[in-house]
Parts: C-alpha cells; sequence; structure tokens
C-alpha cells in the first residue's frame, strides 16, 4: 500500500465480487466435506488475486431434511461448521496442506448448536460457599446445555477432508456426545466436559484437540406434585446463563 493513501481502489477487490467468486467455486467444488470446500475456496482466491496475502474462511452447514420425493424441510438442529487460516507459502515451505503455492495455517472443525437435556443423572453439590452464595446443593437434576463442540487434527491434511478413512465427521461427533452424556453420571458441567473430551481424544486418536463452549440452561423447578415427586412444573432460567469453556489438548 502507498505511503500516502489517496483513496485508490485499482488492487480492492469488492465485496460483491467476493460474494459472486464463492457461487461461482461452490458450482466448481467436486468434494465432500466442508473444510475441503473451505481449503478449495481459499486456495482459488488467493492464486486469483495476488494482492491477498492471506485470508480467513469460516463456512456453515445449512442442513435440510428429506420430507418428500422432491422436497425438503429447513432443519434448525445442530449443525457443522468450520474456519480455516490460508496464507501464501514462503519460498521453499512446503508441506501436505500446501498447494500451488497456498498454505492452510489452522483448521478448526465444530459441531454448532447442541440443545441436550438430561432429565436426571446429574449433581451439582460440594462447590464453594460464601455470603454471595444462593445457589442450593442439588443432588439429583435436570441438566440442559447448550453446547458447541470444536475439533483441530494432528495432521490437516485429515482435517481438510483429504483422507477421507481419518475424516470426522460432525455427526459422528454429534452422537458421540448424545452417547457419553446419556451414560455419564456427572458431578458438574465442567465434570461432563472433561469426560466428553477425554472419551473423544481416545476415541479418535487422528485428533489433536477439543474444545468445547456450553452454556448452562438447565431449567428452574416451580412447582413439585405431592402424590409423585417425580412429576415436576419447570420453568427456563433467568436470562444470566453459566458459561463455561475447556480446551484439550494431546
Amino acid at each position: 500500500m502507498p505511503e500516502n493513501n489517496d483513496g485508490e481502489n485499482s488492487n480492492v477487490v469488492a465485496t460483491d465480487t467476493m460474494k459472486n467468486f464463492v457461487y461461482a467455486m461452490a458450482l466448481d467444488y467436486e468434494g465432500a466435506t466442508l473444510e475441503g470446500f473451505a481449503a478449495f475456496l481459499a486456495r482459488r482466491f488467493l492464486s486469483t488475486y495476488p494482492q491477498m496475502e492471506a485470508l480467513r474462511i469460516a463456512v456453515r452447514e445449512q442442513p435440510f431434511s428429506a420430507t418428500g420425493q422432491v422436497l425438503f424441510g429447513r432443519s434448525h438442529d445442530d449443525r457443522a461448521q468450520v474456519a480455516i487460516h490460508a496464507g501464501r507459502a514462503a519460498a521453499g515451505e512446503a508441506s501436505e496442506a500446501s498447494t500451488g503455492g497456498v498454505m492452510i495455517t489452522a483448521a478448526e472443525s465444530g459441531c454448532h448448536g447442541l440443545q441436550l437435556i438430561k432429565l436426571t443423572g446429574s449433581s451439582f453439590t460440594h462447590f464453594l460457599r460464601d455470603e454471595f452464595t444462593t445457589l442450593p446443593e442439588t443432588v439429583d437434576r435436570p441438566l440442559y446445555i447448550h453446547l458447541d463442540v470444536h475439533w483441530r487434527y494432528g495432521d490437516l491434511g485429515s482435517g481438510l477432508g483429504e483422507d477421507l478413512p481419518r475424516y470426522v465427521h460432525a455427526e459422528q461427533v454429534r452422537d458421540f456426545v448424545h452417547a457419553v452424556f446419556d451414560d455419564f453420571n456427572s458431578r458438574s458441567i465442567q465434570h461432563l466436559m472433561d469426560e466428553i473430551g477425554q472419551r473423544m481424544l481416545d476415541r479418535f486418536p487422528q485428533l489433536s484437540e477439543v474444545r468445547f463452549d456450553a452454556q448452562n440452561r438447565t431449567w428452574e423447578t416451580v412447582k413439585v406434585s405431592e402424590r409423585d415427586p417425580k412429576v415436576k412444573v419447570y420453568t427456563d432460567p433467568h436470562s444470566t446463563y453459566g458459561k463455561i469453556g475447556l480446551v484439550m489438548r494431546r
């Protein structure tokens, strides 16, 4: 860029141009994964526009479910998501993640928007108490969480969907989280996230890191049946939600 910026736009790629470029590349892409499409898009951008030095691309799945032979309904459930960083490879720099002078420097896959409630098999007791603590201890509670799960691969090629036998699909992660949450008797959300992370790294040795962003949306009990204590009326919690983050690496 010149020292005196006089509004010269000859190297500016308009955002409208970028939008149309993405549409055209989506038509050209013949792969099968979001990660692969993000990497394909990054390489095409940098090879087409030499004035670009680096970029970050995020791709989010828009899931639809078949409801007929030609009809599909939009799903508002959890969805896959991926973010990658790409730049120009230095002279003599090469790796499995570099193609045509373009290097993918980081990639993170994710499953976003999980909303899960477990009606029993969770507790929260023996936490620190002081003059500001009003939360009662609970030995068996419903636990309702909003959860985003992210993961990285030890080998970027697997993370970009280029090694399909080692590729972990977001649906696999979703089903795995469901199974652990259903099976595990947790003592806190932190305890649950730690268990899911440990099991994920054991189950998928190709992963190098898992990351969680969880919100505690557990319902508040307002009425309990006198005839059957298992019959209860719940309400949504106050809008200040507890948020828990955890990163686990090998």
